[in-house]
C-alpha cells in the first residue's frame, strides 16, 4: 500500500512538473507588421530571445529601429559566459559599434538622424575576422574583429547591454524607442541580399532568428504594438 501511494504521489509530481515546464515555455510568435516598443529608460526591461544553435563562425543580424535618444545605448546584446559582448550592436554619440567576443569595431560617418526609422545590418565572419555595418542600404568600411567562433550558452537581449551573462543592465545604456523586423542568419548575407532587406523586398527570413516566428520572453515594460505604417 505504501509503495502504491508513493508511486501515485511521484506520478502526480512528475505531471505537475511537466505542466509547469510546458506553461513556462516560450511559443514562437509571428510578429509580422508588429514592433517592440521600449517606452522608458530602465535597468530591467528587455526582450529575451531564444535560439537553438550555440556555435557560430559567421553571423548576420538585421533589424529596424526608431528613437530620439541623443545618448549612448545598446540595441542588440548577445552574451556568452566568457564574453559579455559576444555580439553587441551599440550606438555611441557619433558612431555605431559592433563588438564580437569583446573586440570592438567602430563605424564612423554613417548618415544617422533622430526620429526616423533606420534599417541596420551587421555581418561578421571568423574566417576573415572582418565585421561590417550597413545603415539604410549604405555599407561601412570592413574592419578587423574576432577570428574565433562565438560559443554558447547564449543569451540575447534587445534594448539592454549585458555587462555580465544575462544581467548587470544599466538604465543609462538602455534603448528607448521602437524596434522591428529582426532577423539573424548563421552566415554573412551578400550585399544584394542586404539591400533586399533594406528595401523590404522579398528577402529570406533569418534561419536563426526569424521575426515571423520569434521565440522570446518580455521582461518588464516592453510593449508589442502594430507598426505605425505611413498611409498611402
Amino acid at each position: 500500500m505504501t509503495c502504491m501511494v508513493f508511486f501515485v504521489c511521484s506520478l502526480y509530481q512528475m505531471l505537475l512538473f511537466l505542466l509547469l515546464v510546458t506553461s513556462c515555455a516560450a511559443i514562437p510568435q509571428n510578429l509580422s507588421e508588429k514592433m517592440f516598443t521600449f517606452p522608458e529608460a530602465t535597468g530591467t526591461a528587455h526582450a529575451k530571445l531564444t535560439i537553438l544553435k550555440q556555435d557560430f563562425n559567421a553571423l548576420t543580424v538585421c533589424f529596424r529601429f526608431f528613437t530620439d535618444l541623443s545618448r549612448e545605448y545598446a540595441l542588440f546584446s548577445l552574451a556568452v559566459p566568457s564574453f559579455d559582448n559576444g555580439l553587441l550592436f551599440y550606438k555611441n554619440l557619433n558612431s555605431f559599434a559592433v563588438s564580437v567576443r569583446n573586440t570592438d569595431s567602430s563605424f564612423e560617418g554613417l548618415d544617422f538622424k533622430l526620429n526616423k526609422w533606420h534599417s541596420v545590418c551587421g555581418t561578421w565572419s571568423a574566417a576573415s575576422g572582418l565585421a561590417q555595418l550597413w545603415l539604410n542600404g549604405e555599407p561601412s568600411s570592413r574592419k578587423l574583429s574576432s577570428t574565433s567562433n562565438i560559443n554558447g550558452p547564449i543569451i540575447i537581449a534587445l534594448g539592454q547591454d549585458q555587462d555580465s551573462h544575462g544581467g548587470d543592465f544599466q538604465a543609462k545604456q538602455s534603448f528607448v524607442g521602437m524596434m522591428s523586423d529582426l532577423h539573424m542568419w548563421d552566415y554573412t548575407l551578400s550585399p544584394c541580399e542586404i539591400r533586399k532587406y533594406m528595401n523590404d523586398r522579398s528577402y529570406a527570413n533569418g534561419n536563426v532568428l526569424n521575426w515571423n516566428s520569434l521565440e522570446f520572453q518580455i521582461k518588464g515594460r516592453v510593449l508589442i504594438e502594430n507598426k505605425q505604417n505611413t498611409c498611402q
